[in-house]
């Protein structure tokens, strides 16, 4: 049905994912809005702020600690039970609320423990919030497009978030005004205005789209009880024991964890990993990091066409795995001050962050239920911000100790590991045949 009407044309569905877009771009923006300054927390006696490497590290490892908590979980089987439209705009609401508030703390002029506390206060909300508007935005455009081009519309999806961060990592140093001698708050937190000013267009795109949405399921004749699904397709919580004895599932959420904490984690803190490494300064090294985004703007929709061809799902994710692993070995083991090799290593991470998304997000509605999507997503969500919890908490600590050559090769030899398993339980993934998945679910 989804493809009859209006509302199944390709202009509308380029509308839909236009909105969808919107919220997830400045979401992203938001969330990496310190990582090509990173370096500057090295040195807390340059910042008004008075914030180092552990208070860096702690503020972006809060992003997940209300996840870790049970919230993802709750929230996707809100999205289950009250619909995409009722839950996804209450948790949009909290992702803009808890950067109104982490604004507040790094720019409130408050003392330095005050200014920690609400900070990270507001930074669980957004974390929260953007994980739970992530899922409702993943789970609509599997509605949005399960009769064709999923893959092609989740990666250009995810290529265009990610704009947001590659537009933070190379903004950044500039809306800070680096190099400096000194930088006041009102420096260090003009990251945070701009980041939220794009988070409230998120709002006005995503109203716009719940509209378009309602209109749609209007069309088709579907229910607007129990969040807008026909009564065949109502969620029970007995999807979650299903999910959780599904092997493909599980291994998905690992690989998922080991993945991104592989990238992610060290987007957050790549500057103060490429400046002592390859001898560059502080403008080039966000460019550089910014690479990774970039890929993914060029390659994740590229990839996500080409899954959508093949299908070969888990072979796509072994190959990307197996392209971030050989970049944090460039990364951690290349001669020392040689930048062809930095450029090199973060562009064997791009290429990877492009392929392993492009084929991973769209085999779970290939093996989950539609009624069960949000929970499945939410699940994997948890299981990957459990590592983005502690991860960076981890890297912040090492570079705590030492901030030199020593200290981060010791970060990397941590993503070496975490890339070694990302490649094993992607050979698992097609040991199980997720290759093979490209059926519906409701005739498996």
């Amino acid at each position: 049905m989804t493809g009859k009407g209006i509302f199944g044309s390709p202009k509308a569905r380029v509308l839909a994912l236009a909105c969808l877009v919107v919220p997830m771009f400045a979401s992203y923006f938001f969330d990496d809005m310190f990582s090509s300054v990173s370096h500057l927390f090295g040195d807390p006696s340059r910042l008004q702020l008075g914030w180092d490497a552990r208070d860096l590290g702690n503020f972006i490892g809060d992003y997940s600690l209300l996840c870790v908590c049970g919230g993802l979980i709750v929230g996707g089987i809100l999205l289950d039970v009250f619909g995409i439209r009722k839950m996804g705009s209450v948790f949009v609401g909290m992702m803009v609320l808890g950067a109104a508030l982490a604004y507040w703390g790094v720019a409130g002029g408050l003392p330095k423990g005050s200014a920690i506390a609400v900070g990270r206060a507001g930074r669980m909300l957004f974390g929260l919030g953007s994980e739970i508007a992530g899922v409702a935005v993943t789970r609509s455009i599997a509605k949005w497009f399960k009769d064709g081009n999923m893959s092609f519309a989740m990666g250009l999806q995810l290529a265009i978030a990610r704009g947001g961060t590659a537009v933070a990592l190379i903004a950044a140093p500039f809306i800070v005004g680096v190099p400096k001698d000194f930088y006041t708050v009102q420096d260090t937190a003009r990251p945070a205005l701009v980041g939220l000013i794009l988070l409230l267009a998120g709002i006005a795109a995503w109203a716009l789209f719940t509209a378009l949405d309602a209109a749609k399921d209007k069309s088709e004749g579907i229910s607007f009880k129990r969040g807008g699904v026909g009564r065949e397709e109502k969620f029970a919580f007995k999807d979650i024991f299903s999910l959780l004895k599904n092997p493909r599932f599980v291994v998905i959420g690992l690989l998922c964890v080991s993945f991104y904490c592989c990238v992610s984690s060290f987007k957050k803190f790549g500057t103060a990993v490429v400046i002592p490494r390859f001898g560059i300064e502080a403008g080039a090294a966000g460019t550089m990091v910014a690479m990774i985004p970039f890929f993914t703007i060029i390659f994740t929709p590229l990839f996500g066409a080409v899954v959508d061809k093949t299908g070969k799902a888990a072979s796509w994710m072994i190959l990307g795995s197996v392209a971030v692993l050989l970049g944090h070995l460039c990364l951690a083991f290349a001669p020392q001050g040689e930048q062809f090799f930095g450029y090199a290593g973060i562009g064997l991470l791009g290429l990877g962050y492009s392929l392993v998304p492009s084929a991973m997000w769209p085999s779970v509605p290939k093996i989950v239920p539609e009624k069960a999507l949000g929970t499945a997503y939410s699940l994997i969500y948890w299981i990957q911000n459990i590592g983005l919890f502690f991860v960076p908490r981890i890297v912040g600590r090492m570079l705590e100790k030492d901030s030199g050559l020593e200290g981060v090769a010791d970060v990397e030899w941590l993503f070496v590991g975490l890339g070694t398993a990302a490649i094993c339980l992607a050979l698992l993934l097609h040991r199980l045949k997720i290759n093979d998945s490209r059926q519906s679910v409701r005739n498996s």
